[in-house]
């Protein structure tokens, strides 16, 4: 097996990647944000963006695909990851079963299952405008699994209407709105830094003192 290098990205196959050099039981957090399999198409009108700032560069999955293509990553996922360790799964409902089963299958464990909430969606005319995704927590092992639930904010930290913000920051359904580019080229499914500093934070104990965001 090759020797890894951190701070360094690896532009491969994910599955090819971790066999290659990734050794079993090192990893202490999968955050991953999987194609959906719903033909999208990231230069479509209907997401109101301009076309030519659009990265290129993103793969489909076809739907018939899916449930292997799934099993695939996650089953290398689950030989990568720690006892103590924590992956964090974001799906579209459209295909979540075969998310779920495919969690189910390998012996993952369920700790939450989040609804990421944000502040708009895909244009449409014939049914509800969908405006949130599913984001699984999952463990191998839930008794060993680590967790930092006063990483964000203390027991006695309130809100303006005298709420507790821990018990508020907690709640399974999390309000975080997309991030605008406005005049800069973007990925067309870049998860928002507020969302992967929550995940951080509550799963890995770093603070963001030690974290470069730009």
């Amino acid at each position: 097996m090759a020797s890894l290098v951190t701070d360094k990205i690896y532009n491969m196959d994910c599955v090819v990647g971790m066999k290659d050099y990734i050794p079993s039981s090192s990893i202490d957090l999968v955050i991953t944000d999987p194609p959906f399999a719903i033909d999208f198409k990231a230069k479509r009108s209907n997401y109101n963006r301009t076309q030519s700032r659009v990265l290129e560069g993103y793969n489909e999955i076809l739907k018939k695909d899916y449930y292997v293509f799934t099993l695939k990553w996650m089953r290398e996922i689950y030989r990568v990851l720690k006892d103590t360790g924590s992956m964090y799964v974001f799906s579209g409902w459209n295909n979540l079963k075969d998310i779920l089963n495919a969690i189910e299958e390998l012996k993952f464990i369920t700790v939450n299952h989040i609804i990421w909430k944000y502040q708009f969606g895909v244009v449409t005319k014939r049914k509800f405008v969908t405006s949130h995704y599913h984001c699984l927590f999952v463990c191998k092992d839930d008794k060993k699994r680590i967790f930092y639930p006063f990483s964000r904010y203390g027991k006695e930290q309130k809100t303006k209407n005298n709420g507790s913000l821990h018990y508020r920051d907690k709640e399974d359904v999390w309000v975080v709105n997309r991030e605008y580019w406005n005049g800069d080229k973007k990925t067309p499914t870049k998860l928002p830094a507020e969302l992967i500093k929550k995940i951080l934070r509550y799963s890995s104990g770093w603070i963001e003192g030690n974290i470069v965001w730009n």
